[in-house]
């Protein structure tokens, strides 16, 4: 493979603070439209489940469509990174998400909006990877808990807005839920701008192998299996032909996917950085966050608003705990790991804490008070934010830079899979808990419910318009169906702690991505004229 050549017009690879600071901006609001498309959406897809006259499982497919996109597709951007011109990259991402916005907003049937929740979670994915990626080509690890403020910022700011916003859209007659779509439009225009004016990276000039065969594969595969697992036991049974043909053919896909991986000059996802003991512990841990903590927050707004009976409003307001201990924890955590070095222990405690809240939350139903649920909330926010991205900290520390592409990438791809499998297999027994409780308790009143597709159980009730007595048992099913899903996803969250507890802590490093790149591309320049190839790193 071609050495990196040095670049043309680079900014220098050593950058001020107040470089870095404009260099974040555009991509601090890039992130904020990532982050709004998911919370903006959540108060309102009650309401929009509602008026579409859809299901339960669509409810589910909505949100899945879009980290089914965005998990598939976030090793192709990572990889790309690596390849390709960053800032371009980030600024196509977020065209995509506007494409998808616009769709979403548009759409009259669920089909239509799914079909746009992938274009969102395309852009979405780029977003993702490459946000990450960028902050640690211009940041040392050392110091990325020095920002990691700014970071929690905008993540708490677009988390806590996302909502409210949400709610109030839905809640406003003129304006109602495709604003929720249109809303964060300007925002991406916003963000390419900023990038374009603000963003410069080196760009290396290298000859580039695009793996397109082992792409398909991978997408083929993740695709094929998790349709499986969001499908199986709603539309067909677990054991039928369908499981055999989606979840055989995914694995095939996939083992096709590892045999050209292994072969091809430039992998997508390269087998070979499994090798480090960090990277693979950290990947292990962030799939199985994803279960828990994606799987069992996504419904959260749909427990508020259908069990506590609250608006979008105010179903908005009822995160807030969760959101704040969330940016407190990482704020603080990042500040401190940054003065002393030590990363570990904020690793552990944060998979402590979140095991903690999630068990907690297991206990709730439909008469839990508020101030007792905003504490475990708060609870599994503060264990969320010491966790999570020190994660991606830990394994970008120990990974050379001509890598961090991918191995950002394989991260954020793993922890998005497991916030899909979660979503999706919680889903399922969300949908199937509800109706066996509904139907429980409707023979209990003396009413006879049908439970096949299509009846009242397997769609999204409207409570505004349910008579009292049906009310209270709409409440109670989904009550106790929210607690079952914390009680399912705390043993992720321990297997999660036991994988941080056997990572071995190393020494943040002082030089940014871009100043590491140098580097070993002059150590990959001057191996010739030495006794042989420079030795690979890390």
């Amino acid at each position: 493979m071609t050495a990196p050549q040095a670049p043309d017009d680079a900014p220098p690879t050593s950058m001020t603070h107040r470089q870095i600071l404009q260099a974040m901006s555009g991509l601090m609001a890039g992130m904020f439209v990532a982050i709004l498309a998911g919370t903006v959406v959540s108060n309102a897809l009650p309401t929009i489940i509602a008026d579409l006259g859809a299901s339960q499982s669509s409810y589910t497919w909505v949100v899945t469509a879009e980290l089914l996109a965005m998990t598939a597709t976030v090793p192709l951007w990572g990889k790309l990174s690596d390849l390709f011109n960053k800032k371009l990259l980030l600024q196509l991402s977020l065209g995509m998400f506007v494409v998808g916005s616009l769709l979403a907003g548009f759409s009259h049937g669920v089909g239509l909006l799914i079909f746009s929740r992938v274009v969102q979670g395309i852009g979405a994915g780029g977003l993702t990877a490459l946000a990450q990626v960028v902050m640690a080509s211009v940041i040392p690890p050392r110091q990325l808990g020095k920002y990691a403020g700014i970071f929690g910022a905008v993540f708490a700011v677009g988390t806590v807005a996302g909502p409210l916003v949400g709610g109030v859209l839905v809640d406003t007659s003129w304006l109602g839920w495709r604003w929720c779509f249109f809303i964060g439009v300007p925002f991406a225009l916003l963000a390419i701008a900023l990038l374009q004016r603000t963003l410069r990276l080196p760009t290396t000039r290298r000859t580039v192998r695009i793996d397109w065969l082992g792409a398909f594969l991978i997408v083929a595969g993740v695709c094929a299996l998790l349709i499986w697992v969001t499908l199986a036991g709603n539309r067909f049974d677990w054991a039928s032909w369908q499981t055999g043909a989606l979840a055989g053919g995914g694995v095939l896909l996939l083992i096709a996917a590892v045999l050209v991986e292994a072969r091809t000059a430039e992998p997508v996802i390269p087998l070979t950085i499994f090798r480090n003991r960090t990277v693979t512990l950290t990947t292990v841990a962030s799939l199985l966050v994803g279960v828990a903590m994606f799987g069992g927050t996504v419904f959260l707004s749909q427990y508020f608003q259908v069990s506590l009976g609250k608006s979008p409003t105010v179903a908005g307001l009822m995160s807030l705990p969760m959101i704040l201990g969330l940016l407190v924890s990482s704020t603080v955590a990042g500040q401190v790991i940054s003065r002393t070095g030590k990363w570990k222990r904020y690793l552990v405690a944060g998979a402590v804490v979140m095991t903690a809240g999630l068990a907690l939350l297991s206990t709730i139903d439909a008469d839990t008070h508020f101030g007792l649920l905003s504490l475990y909330m708060a609870v599994l926010g503060i264990g969320v934010g010491m966790l999570m991205q020190n994660l991606v900290l830990a394994a970008q520390n120990d990974v050379p830079a001509a890598e961090l592409g991918a191995a950002t990438s394989v991260l954020s791809f793993f922890r998005s899979m497991g916030g899909t499998i979660g979503t999706s297999v919680l889903g399922a027994i969300l949908a199937n808990r509800v109706t066996s409780e509904m139907t429980k308790g409707l023979r209990e009143a003396g009413v006879t419910a049908s439970t096949g597709e299509g009846s009242a159980e397997s769609s999204v009730p409207d409570m505004a318009t349910l008579p009292a007595p049906m009310r209270s048992v709409v409440e109670h099913a989904y009550g106790v169906a929210t607690a079952d899903l914390f009680l399912v996803a705390t043993p992720f969250a321990l297997l999660a702690l036991v994988a941080v507890v056997f990572l071995k802590e190393k020494p943040l490093k002082t030089t940014s991505g871009m100043e590491r790149l140098a580097e070993e591309s002059g150590e990959a320049s001057a191996a010739p004229a030495g006794k042989g190839p420079a030795a690979p790193v890390g």
